[in-house]
């Protein structure tokens, strides 16, 4: 039955988007996690991917959690003298994570998670109303 399919799927997209937003929910804990030394390089964004999986039984495509990519831009530096990861002008490289462009990136994957949980939800009354008509 296609409802069954749409269940499955929709609980494959909470899962990707629950995967997502604990990547970010890394990347906002660690934006300001620098390195211990000059010679170490401080926290690196995590980027989550995602990928479609053809599932057999179902007949249909659903997404998963992909390979998880490191963002490859320039860190920052910021003039901290007493810094133990302090470089020979008292420079310390930041984490390349931008607290904003996390929090919407947390809205978005919430949405998503919503928009799958109504879909759910959805699905399940349509069932139900189903079973009570052939049960009358």
């Amino acid at each position: 039955m296609d409802l069954i399919k749409s269940l499955f799927i929709s609980a494959s997209g909470l899962k990707a988007q629950n995967g997502r937003m604990r990547i970010i929910a890394e990347n906002i804990a660690n934006a300001s996690s620098t390195a211990k030394t000059p010679e170490e390089e401080p926290y690196r964004r995590k980027i989550p991917t995602f990928k479609t999986q053809f599932d057999r039984e179902l007949g249909a495509e659903k997404v998963e959690l992909g390979p998880i990519a490191e963002d490859k831009s320039e860190f920052e530096s910021v003039h901290m003298p007493g810094h133990p990861a302090a470089d020979e002008n008292g420079y310390v490289l930041q984490p390349n994570v931008n607290t904003l462009i996390e929090t919407t990136d947390m809205r978005e994957a919430q949405r998503s998670y919503e928009a799958n949980l109504n879909v759910i939800e959805s699905t399940r009354r349509m069932l139900q109303r189903t079973i009570d008509i052939l049960r009358a």
